[in-house]
């Protein structure tokens, strides 16, 4: 960040005595900025752009970076050293390396075969594969040849993962054999011949080995290894910078999962940015995410490869064979960068007889998923130190990038995310568009950014697209986000703004409610939901507490005093209850719009993208 910094004072002769100057410039001059970011970062073209910023006034024709070719794989792979790419673990025990060259032989020779195959720019190829070193290499030789490519987590189950690749037509699926998470062994086979079955674009179903177990092979399909051509040479596609890279999708919890299509030029840059600036990611440090292909953070790792850094993956359970698993592999691979989410830092608080490893090479933490209250913030400094820089950060599978996050060179404050990220214009509105003084509002993008999505699959006439991001304040991005602004510079998140709170006409972020709750060492997970029995709306408050734990009114109102001290009176809940479990999404996102229509007697659709459906029932009849 200082170096970035200091070539931008010298390349335009100005003056950033601090990151707010240098942030409001990057967003004024966003020709100068995204120009010498993409010089800095160090983006491989093989065609120079004529025409870096093209925007006709409406931020959904916008251009990035206009003639430019380059190909997303080979600024990836294309590096002199042959260091270690790739570093494997699961909660089997299994440890594997790749270093550089071997994954670029990979890539190349799986690559060949995609084109043997006839797979061409634009094709989609889908995989349904746990967090392995194999899911990177197809991704990489897809990219390598300008196929777009699109991924689930076996765990996702049948329904929801035909919800999203029905939508987008894959010539080819991988999928593993099977997989383990806690200790149990899962075959895949059965629903991978399921979802060939029921997608007939696919011309072949591959079976990528990965479990222990041996299970048989559905007929016509074919392993991984017959797709390799032995000896074929890298060969990168040169594509324009804004060919179709990647489909994400959302969460598909309010309706048919959107199938959200990024470029590959605009995933770089904003990577790049996110990983060498904000996170100071350096060529041979190693960076590990908790995460599964199922979430764009997956996505993110990956592109740590351009940096020349290597990528440590780990596949199953956080707390399996044991609690500290995780931090056991932070410390044998000497991970330095170490992300996660706020339920693992939870969880983690809350766990008994934990003794937290010395961990030498460990400098930053990365949270992300869900707000991160305080208190964490608290723990993970006490247990780690507070040299140990906590970046919480912010964005979304629909920006594949963050709109806040951490900086090297700012001071970490508890309970906010430090800056706003370069060249994104982030602010908070009223309900009227105007920018909010003090208080919570809207989360919003004021300018284009690289990163925008191309659009949705299928949505032709970019209408899903518009009413998404552009339908509440026009040409303005609104994300969906409830959020704060603080004097310093920080950003706040306090939940989705759809899931937000209104007792008494004030307008209160479900995570306010949430993060003193959880500071009672018995509430295990917990969840804010209105209630609306006549015409004001009420909190309930729905807690998982620990075993053997009963929800006595003496607990009841402990819960309620955490909150009145650590929030306001108006935070309190009309109504405590316990529930066993809160039902969440495949990516782990607590599902409030679910269970507030339950509590209200209204039908929830879409329970294939809710990863413990079941969960609901709890709810049902309690108010």
């Amino acid at each position: 960040m200082s170096a970035f910094t200091a070539l931008c004072e010298r390349i335009y002769d100005k003056q950033f005595p601090s990151y707010e100057e240098l942030h409001t410039w990057s967003v004024q001059k966003p020709i100068e900025f995204w120009s010498v970011l993409a010089d800095f970062v160090g983006l491989k073209f093989s065609s120079p752009p004529e025409n870096v910023f093209q925007q006709p006034g409406d931020m959904r024709s916008s251009r990035w970076f206009v003639g430019a070719r380059l190909n997303f794989a080979e600024n990836l792979l294309d590096q002199a050293d042959d260091g270690i790419a790739l570093v494997f673990c699961d909660e089997q025990g299994r440890r594997t390396e790749l270093r550089r060259q071997e994954l670029v032989t990979h890539v190349a020779e799986l690559a060949a075969g995609l084109r043997r195959h006839g797979i061409q720019p634009g094709d989609r190829v889908a995989a349904v594969l746990p967090n392995c070193p194999e899911a990177i290499i197809i991704m990489l030789a897809a990219a390598s040849v300008g196929a777009v490519f699109t991924s689930c987590s076996p765990d996702f189950g049948v329904r929801a993962t035909l919800a999203r690749f029905q939508q987008v037509e894959p010539r080819l699926l991988f999928c593993c054999d099977g997989y383990s998470y806690a200790g149990k062994q899962i075959s895949y086979i059965a629903a991978a011949r399921e979802l060939a079955d029921e997608l007939p674009s696919v011309e072949q179903l591959i079976i990528v080995p990965f479990a222990l177990e041996a299970y048989s092979e559905p007929q016509q399909s074919c392993e991984l290894a017959n797709f390799f051509i032995e000896g074929a040479a890298p060969q990168y596609e040169q594509l324009p910078f804004d060919h179709p890279l990647y489909i994400l999708y959302s969460s598909g919890t309010t309706g048919t999962p959107k199938c959200i299509l990024h470029g590959a030029g605009g995933t770089l840059l904003q990577h790049k940015k996110e990983l060498m600036l904000h996170t100071d990611l350096h060529a041979g440090e190693r960076i590990f995410f908790f995460t599964t292909c199922g979430w764009m953070m997956w996505n993110w790792l990956v592109s740590a490869l351009a940096v020349k850094a290597t990528v440590v993956l780990y596949d199953g359970s956080p707390f399996h064979p044991q609690a500290d698993v995780l931090l056991q592999l932070a410390r044998a691979e000497r991970v330095n960068v170490f992300g996660t989410s706020p339920r693992y830092l939870t969880a983690l608080e809350k766990q008994q007889n934990i003794e937290m490893p010395e961990l030498p090479e460990l400098r930053t933490v990365l949270s992300t998923g869900a707000p991160l209250a305080p208190e964490s913030f608290d723990f993970v400094a006490a247990a780690l130190g507070a040299e140990v820089q906590l970046c919480s950060i912010s964005g979304g599978t629909d920006l594949i990038a963050c709109f806040a996050l951490g900086n090297p060179l700012l001071p970490v404050y508890r309970g906010e995310l430090q800056c706003r990220a370069l060249g994104m214009a982030v602010n908070v509105y009223d309900p009227l568009g105007q920018p909010v003084v003090a208080g919570s509002g809207e989360l919003v993008c004021e300018q284009a950014f690289p990163s925008m999505p191309l659009g949705f699959w299928g949505d032709s006439d970019g209408s899903r697209y518009s009413a998404a991001y552009f339908e509440r304040f026009p040409n303005i991005w609104t994300h969906g986000d409830y959020a704060d602004l603080t004097e310093r510079g920080g950003v706040i998140i306090r939940g989705r703004s759809d899931a937000v709170l209104n007792p008494g006409g004030v307008r209160i972020g479900s995570a306010e409610v949430c993060e003193p709750a959880m500071l009672i060492d018995v509430v295990q997970d917990c969840m804010a939901v209105g209630w609306c029995p006549d015409a004001d709306e009420q909190i309930v408050l729905f807690v998982v507490l620990a075993a053997d734990t009963a929800l006595d009114p003496e607990l009841i109102e402990k819960i309620k005093a955490s909150i009145r001290s650590g929030a306001s009176p108006r935070h309190v809940p009309a109504e405590v209850l316990a529930v066993p479990e809160i039902p969440r999404t495949l990516s782990g996102k607590a599902v409030e719009l679910a269970v507030k229509a339950i509590i209200h007697g209204q039908p929830v659709d879409n329970l294939e993208a809710i990863a413990n459906p079941s969960a609901l029932e709890y709810f049902r009849d309690r108010l």
